[in-house]
């Protein structure tokens, strides 16, 4: 895929969230050798080290690993942004950093000043885009009600929005919105931890092509355009996870999953998850 400023970007992202440190390192290395060439990161994930360090073990081009990490609530603002992404690079060993996306959005209902808030924190992200530190800049957990004030004093746009999506989870007007704004979406946990793979449906279809639910899950969220990120530590699940850009769903499949409901998850209101 490529984003909005040009950026190419692999289709399918290795996640790290809720990985422990001591299995980070392993797993991704075990992603990047079964051909994975995106990882993402967080500062709240407290994994980093431990990816960067996959990422050099693997013998693979630095430019050949897609990787992005985020900044935590508690750095958002302007200075306190910059000096947060100085740490992820500190953490990774990078020299630059691929996507730098900011993880969760000020809330009106915790902040006063939640425009501004989100508006330095993104000008932050603008600086170290221009000074060339970072490739591509997002956010994380934006709907559109906090989308549409960071345009209004934004120079760059958003090249990226990472978003719950799953089946029964799409939320198809920030969906639609990102699109038409020209951001890529990506999809986090596009498995519901689990909580899909014995949905009927998933399984019928997942049957029909002799292949997991998770790979059916996985090509769902592809055909939707969607940048599905998916974790495992299981060396055979992170092989088996990835045969999903091959998997041709026919569009009464994709139809059939998108219009599921109830299936789990968390479903998550940004505006409820303003923890720092």
């Amino acid at each position: 895929m490529i984003l909005s400023n040009g950026v190419e970007i692999p289709s399918m992202g290795f996640g790290t969230y809720k990985m422990a440190p001591e299995d980070t390192e392993a797993s991704v290395l075990c992603a990047l050798q079964s051909g994975w060439r995106h990882v993402d990161t967080a500062a709240y994930y407290n994994n980093e080290a431990e990816v960067g360090r996959a990422v050099r073990a693997s013998g693979i081009p630095r430019e050949e690993v897609f990787v992005t990490s985020k900044l935590w609530n508690s750095d958002r603002g302007y200075d306190s942004a910059l000096r947060a992404f100085d740490r992820t690079l500190e953490a990774l060993g990078f020299d630059y950093l691929d996507m730098y996306l900011i993880h969760w959005p000020a809330s009106p209902f915790y902040w006063d000043n939640w425009r501004q808030i989100n508006a330095d924190s993104w000008r932050a992200l603008e600086r170290l885009y221009k000074e060339g530190r970072v490739r591509a800049i997002g956010l994380s957990n934006y709907m559109p009600r906090h989308i549409k004030p960071l345009l209004e004093t934004a120079e760059i746009q958003p090249m990226v929005d990472q978003i719950e999506f799953h089946p029964g989870w799409m939320q198809r007007d920030c969906l639609e919105f990102c699109f038409e704004k020209g951001m890529a979406v990506e999809a986090w946990a596009p498995l519901i931890k689990g909580e899909a793979l014995n949905h009927p449906v998933i399984c019928s279809i997942a049957s029909a092509h002799e292949c997991s639910p998770a790979r059916v899950i996985l090509a769902w969220v592809l055909a939707c355009g969607v940048i599905p990120l998916c974790k495992s530590i299981t060396p055979s699940r992170i092989r088996e996870n990835l045969k999903a850009a091959s998997l041709q769903l026919s569009d009464g499949e994709v139809s059939a999953i998108s219009a599921l409901h109830d299936v789990g998850g968390r479903c998550y209101n940004p505006d409820n998850c303003n923890f720092l």
